[in-house]
């Protein structure tokens, strides 16, 4: 109850502000009505790797390459196109500290999970990190975009139960083929597992290789089921 009259009182004195737009935010959100209606949203995708499909394939079709080549991971949820303005808030999450987008996206995120998560996982893991692009960037987005859903979802979060053990170039930046290459044995499990399903959290999926790889070695530690929870999806 405090905490619901704290944050009252906050939006009475702090109201939010689109941070698109800077005109007034809405529902509690940094974000204004109408650009909240231009998100680029991914309403017809593969559920396996969030590929965004024709919509006459329907939510359900998975697409020929998770036929062909299924991931390490089960499932995927990515409830917008990695397009403008999604690409812009991501972008100031990622390299303009932008740790209210992180707020605003978690949020967008999680509102979507509200009616589309049928299983909840018993774990949150964020794609970690190393320790040289931490000590750069001085946060790991995909926690900040971690540390609501947990509070949200009431779902237990693991941070340091998964690091990054080699240092490799941006995904981004190398050609699907070698993207698989790069992050091969790049993770390391530094802990016990207590859950059989677990949700990695990013903010981008790309090709899928960096949580694929990090879900196959989990799943060589035990867990049964992985989710992957992401902000968007490269069309």
């Amino acid at each position: 109850m405090i905490y619901k009259w704290l944050k009252s009182t906050q939006y009475l004195v702090y109201p939010p502000t689109c941070l698109l737009c800077g005109g007034r935010g809405q529902q509690g959100l940094d974000i204004c009505e109408g650009c909240l209606r231009e998100l680029p949203r991914n309403l017809s995708c593969c559920p396996v790797c969030a590929l965004p499909l024709p919509q006459e394939y329907g939510a359900a079709t998975t697409c020929g390459n998770c036929l062909m080549h299924h991931p390490g991971f089960d499932l995927s949820h990515a409830p917008f196109l990695y397009l403008p303005p999604i690409g812009r808030l991501i972008g100031d999450l990622k390299f303009n500290s932008g740790l209210t987008q992180a707020r605003l996206l978690a949020r967008l995120v999680g509102d979507s999970l509200e009616t589309a998560m049928e299983r909840p996982p018993e774990l949150l893991i964020p794609i970690p990190l190393h320790p040289s692009r931490l000590r750069e960037r001085g946060y790991n987005q995909s926690l900040e975009l971690a540390r609501p859903l947990s509070r949200q979802f009431g779902i237990p979060l693991q941070y340091n139960l998964c690091t990054r053990i080699r240092a490799t170039p941006h995904q981004l930046s190398l050609k699907k083929q070698d993207r698989a290459r790069n992050v091969k044995g790049g993770f390391r499990v530094s802990g016990k597992l207590n859950a059989r399903h677990v949700a990695l959290i990013d903010d981008v999926i790309t090709t899928g290789a960096t949580v694929s790889e990090l879900a196959r070695l989990l799943k060589k530690n035990g867990v049964e089921r992985v989710d992957v929870w992401a902000v968007a999806r490269t069309p």
